[in-house]
């Protein structure tokens, strides 16, 4: 049976550390998982976190070509199965409802023809300003699907809306994911 493989992208968020978890979640579950960094992801959680958890490199700079023979956020955008942006903050959010693409993250979500899946965490109030549900919104036409974030006690101090999905439920949506479309209802 074919590995499936998931490509995690991780901005920079005091979530990152349930990104880590959801390296593993996902390895266990028999998904292929490597691992872009932003540098403000790299703020919170070492590479090395990753790499440990996914058996893989971790790819964090567009212009450090581990392989001369291809190039990084090309061949990552097509070795991927399906890409998730956990966690994906304002910013990064930003950057991808305008098609930027200034780092290793949004260069491989620009080249992808993968589906991405968005997983938001931050606080309460960036969550719901008007900015970010336009970004959104316009992510959300692209086709790219979001999983909603939780509401809870959020690392500001304040409760809401805001705090990343629990690794366990991420996974089990990607397995439901490759269930469907493989065809397979898992019985």
């Amino acid at each position: 049976m074919k590995k499936n493989n998931i490509l995690l992208c991780v901005s920079g968020g005091i979530a990152v550390y349930k990104a880590v978890a959801l390296v593993s979640k996902l390895s266990q579950a028999g998904f292929n998982v490597k691992v872009i960094m932003t540098a403000s992801a790299q703020k919170f959680v070492t590479p090395l976190s990753f790499q440990v958890m996914s058996k893989n490199d971790v790819f964090f700079d567009t212009f450090d070509e581990k392989d001369s023979n291809v190039i990084a956020h090309i061949d990552l955008a097509d070795w991927a199965d399906l890409i998730i942006v956990a966690p994906a903050t304002a910013n990064m959010i930003a950057k991808m409802a305008h098609g930027m693409a200034d780092d290793m993250v949004t260069t491989t979500l620009l080249a992808t023809t993968a589906p991405v899946w968005v997983a938001p965490a931050m606080n309460v109030h960036m969550y719901e300003h008007p900015a970010v549900l336009r970004n959104i919104a316009q992510l959300h036409e692209d086709g790219i699907r979001f999983i909603e974030p939780s509401e809870g006690f959020l690392a500001c101090g304040y409760v809401g809306k805001g705090r990343l999905e629990e690794p366990e439920k991420i996974t089990a949506l990607v397995e439901k994911h490759f269930r469907e479309q493989s065809g397979s209802d898992g019985q």
